[in-house]
């Protein structure tokens, strides 16, 4: 649906700037990009913020402005084809039919897009809230309606009398599909490779009748985002031989050098005022250096800007009133991120990424992998200074917390391209704003 979505939307704002405004089929393609650049780092498209007229108003405001900053970066080439009223035009008319255009898209999604029942090879016990999750992320478009700790009899029994193949011509006949009975299904999924193994002979003859049989590592992560550690040990051989054959692209490294140069130079400005704020309130020193693990568990020293102030600290508890030491200047850094900027240098020399897992203090990480399944795993690619679990969840402060931002970050280990890293540095901007994330 998001993708279908993303097109009419360019095309809409294309058009917008082709026909009302009258500008040059070039200029209006940089427009329409840098708007949707800036659309999709604040989320328009998540299917949580789409439902609601006033989220998706909020954000497509906020997300054209971001587009207006991209274009900025280079008016100097294009100041006498762009007016001040292009700008108030294009914002006007994005904020108004934007909003409205994904209310609609996501009643005709919720209402009339086609449900796809499955008949669960597993035990509703072990695997039924992923499930569940699973079916809410996807507005109900997943349902499974029968759990089962097969025998090949009990299977062929429900394949029998429950199982009905897809009706191909569904928006066609909406009332068939309505008449559906409860637990019919029209697919199997295999939650349990264990349980698969009692009814592999059937499940063998259904793929030959085309008979669809998905397996759970994709569709929890196609719609989860993350790889729920349920599901990980479930699966452990699979994810134990996908995870040895990452590797570290060149073309990242690449990537990460130009970047956090580019960077670097733009944030020196900010670089200078916040080390002036930070010796004239409270001394030296003005970087905060820590040993971190990083990729394959070695140690590095990580930088950033100090944002606390020069007190002793309580080391049974070293977050202890960690509020009251903030610097003033620390309340700023740290709210936008940008005490970590030191940490490009650590990209330049080469023992970060810009994107990547978050690297952990050793005594922590050490404590963590004893407790979390696959948690060595997040650092087999250098760790970042942004990432997905970074954007796509809170703060961590208890065990559960963090097993569940373990699951973000074996998911970006595992599907990790450029076009997710730039998705990720898309989003950062939104996180760095307070919308979402965590520190």
């Amino acid at each position: 649906m998001r993708k279908a979505i993303k097109l009419l939307d360019m095309l809409i704002i294309l058009l917008f700037n082709i026909y009302a405004m009258a500008l040059p089929i070039w200029l209006s393609l940089i427009i329409t990009a840098a708007l949707f650049i800036g659309l999709y780092a604040f989320r328009t498209y998540d299917s949580e913020n789409m439902k609601s007229i006033n989220e998706n108003l909020i954000r497509t405001t906020v997300g054209t402005i971001i587009g207006y900053i991209i274009i900025l970066l280079v008016y100097v080439f294009i100041e006498k084809y762009i007016n001040r009223y292009i700008f108030l035009y294009n914002l006007l008319f994005v904020m108004i039919t934007i909003p409205v255009l994904h209310k609609i898209e996501y009643i005709l999604y919720s209402k009339h897009f086609p449900v796809k029942r499955y008949l669960v090879i597993g035990r509703k016990n072990e695997i039924g809230k992923i499930l569940d999750e699973i079916t809410k992320k996807s507005m109900n478009k997943l349902q499974f309606v029968e759990y089962i700790n097969p025998s090949p009899v009990r299977l062929e029994k429900l394949m029998t009398e429950n199982y009905e193949e897809k009706n191909p011509l569904y928006f066609f006949n909406l009332k068939k599909e309505k008449e559906t009975a409860k637990n019919n299904f029209n697919a199997i999924i295999i939650t349990d490779p264990k349980l698969e193994d009692l009814v592999k002979p059937q499940l063998q003859e259904y793929k030959k009748r085309n008979i669809p049989i998905e397996y759970l590592p994709n569709i929890a992560e196609n719609y989860l985002k993350r790889i729920p550690l349920e599901v990980a040990e479930k699966f452990k051989e699979y994810y134990e031989v996908i995870f040895q054959n990452v590797k570290e692209s060149p073309a990242k490294r690449i990537g990460d050098i130009i970047i956090s140069s580019v960077l670097f130079a733009v944030f020196s400005p900010f670089m200078l005022i916040i080390s002036f704020f930070t010796l004239f309130e409270d001394g030296k020193p003005i970087v905060f250096s820590q040993k971190r693990v990083g990729k394959n568990e070695q140690l590095f020293k990580m930088h950033k800007f100090r944002s606390l102030k020069n007190q002793p600290i309580n080391k049974e508890n070293p977050n202890a009133g960690i509020e009251q030491r903030v610097l003033k200047i620390g309340k700023i850094t740290r709210k936008l991120r940008i005490d970590e900027t030191l940490q490009f240098f650590n990209v330049l020399i080469g023992n970060m990424s810009i994107v990547g897992s978050r690297p952990e203090m050793q005594e922590f990480h050490n404590q963590m992998k004893g407790k979390i399944l696959f948690y060595p795993k997040r650092l087999l690619l250098n760790p970042g200074i942004t990432g997905w679990a970074q954007i796509n969840y809170k703060h961590t402060t208890t065990l559960e917390d963090y097993k569940k931002k373990t699951e973000y970050d074996l998911y970006y280990i595992k599907n990790r391209t450029s076009i997710m890293d730039l998705q990720i540095m898309l989003k950062t901007a939104e996180t760095m704003l307070g919308m979402r994330g965590s520190r």
